[in-house]
């Protein structure tokens, strides 16, 4: 049976050319271990920034066609000098961009899906013994247009390639040594942890660790793909495995806490308590791909027909939604509508808490205890997620750790050696 590893380094792992050297050493000795090795890279650095700022002075709205062009380039630009690293230090290689590689996308730009990959050539690199270095991030239509599949884009490249190989692992390298139960930044004593649920890591995901992107989990949780996240300057470490929930033994109720500072709240409020009133402000929301997460809707003022409904969105979103609430209130009949951007989501995450009883009433105690207001709520089977003003968001999250029973004995980490996110 072949055994086919996935390798992917982001952009910290080949900022420069000595970093891409050293990527080229792990590579290598994965290849050594008698594996067939398939490389998935983004671009070096701060290069799609660059990229993006180039853009903009010279047009403030530039086509999405000429930015998923532009942006591919990026990515052209790793394979190539990672390919040659290789070759340098004596193990053949050949890089690919996503024509060669066969990674077909849906027709939308800045933010495909991939819905196929042609893997014939791919396969005829490795059986003349090479490693293939292919572009994360970018795809291609039918009608040979270039796309770029939004954040988190290499990394779902990557788990769809070993997906569509058959791979044995896909491992994601980065600048961290795995998942933490929490920001290391926020709280010292966070740890890493050995073992992850594709159900755990979505959720965490979603509500704000930044190790993995949400499409990429989802991904590996399709194919049943092991994934191992670990850090690229310290190869003997494991990281973290991501396995199906039924693969693990669950230790205990809450396996991590994860704040998101990037949402605001919108309120609309005195909408008119009308069959079909909700369904039209959120049709129009995505009309315009705009995600929309926790959503409450009051209790109907029967006196005047009306009620508030209020729902976080991204902060990036908001110009957007402030002219679809414009175009909807003919419809709506709304009285006014608030934002409040000085918001975090604080959310316990765990695969443990199905069957648990009480993790709520500890979570709402334990805030309530630190004078913590709580402004919405919103949960899932193995996830609790609760708005909270944002100069609370580290005091939340540092209490949650604790009471949950995740802070470890001694430090996880040095000071100035501080992962940049879960």
């Amino acid at each position: 049976m072949r055994n086919i590893i996935v390798q992917k380094f982001g952009g910290t792992s080949v900022a420069d050319t000595e970093k891409i050297k050293n990527v080229a050493r792990a590579v290598i000795r994965e290849k050594n271990l008698g594996n067939d090795v398939v490389v998935v890279v983004s671009a070096m650095g701060h290069t799609t920034d660059l990229l993006v700022k180039m853009a903009k002075e010279i047009s403030d709205t530039p086509s999405a066609r000429e930015m998923d062009m532009l942006l591919s380039t990026g990515e052209g630009v790793s394979i190539a000098l990672l390919a040659m690293a290789l070759q340098a230090q004596g193990c053949d290689a050949v890089s690919m961009n996503a024509i060669q590689a066969g990674i077909m996308t849906e027709n939308l730009h800045s933010k495909a899906r991939i819905i196929d990959i042609k893997t014939e050539n791919i396969f005829k690199h490795l059986d003349e013994g090479k490693v293939v270095v292919i572009a994360g991030f970018q795809g291609v239509t039918d009608e040979l247009e270039i796309t770029t599949l939004g954040r988190g884009g290499s990394d779902t490249s990557a788990v769809a390639l070993a997906g569509a190989l058959n791979a044995k692992r896909c491992d994601i390298y980065t600048d961290v040594e795995g998942v933490y139960t929490t920001d290391p930044r926020i709280v010292p004593y966070a740890s890493r942890l050995e073992q992850i649920s594709y159900e755990e890591m979505l959720e965490l995901a979603r509500v704000g660790a930044n190790v993995l992107h949400p499409r990429a989990v989802e991904t590996a949780a399709k194919y049943h793909m092991p994934v191992r996240v670990r850090s690229t300057f310290k190869l003997e470490n494991l990281g973290t495995l991501m396995l199906g929930v039924n693969q693990m033994e669950i230790q205990r109720p809450v396996t991590g806490v994860a704040s998101d500072l990037s949402q605001l709240r919108i309120v609309v409020c005195d909408v008119q308590d009308n069959p079909g009133t909700a369904a039209i402000l959120f049709d129009g929301l995505a009309k315009e791909n705009i995600s929309v997460d926790m959503i409450i809707q009051s209790y109907a003022r029967k006196a005047m027909n009306t009620n508030d409904i209020a729902f976080t969105i991204d902060k990036a979103d908001l110009d957007r939604t402030m002219k679809i609430l414009e175009k909807v209130k003919e419809n709506l009949h709304y009285s006014n509508v608030f934002v409040d951007d000085k918001i975090a989501k604080i959310s316990i995450v765990g695969a443990g808490m199905i069957d648990k009883p009480g993790i709520a009433a500890k979570m709402f105690r334990t805030l309530a205890d630190l004078d913590i207001n709580i402004k919405m709520i919103s949960t899932s089977e193995i996830k609790i997620s609760c708005l909270v003003e944002q100069s609370s968001a580290n005091d939340a999250v540092t209490a949650l750790h604790r009471v949950f029973g995740l802070d470890c004995d001694t430090k996880a980490v040095v000071k100035g050696d501080l992962p940049p996110s879960v």
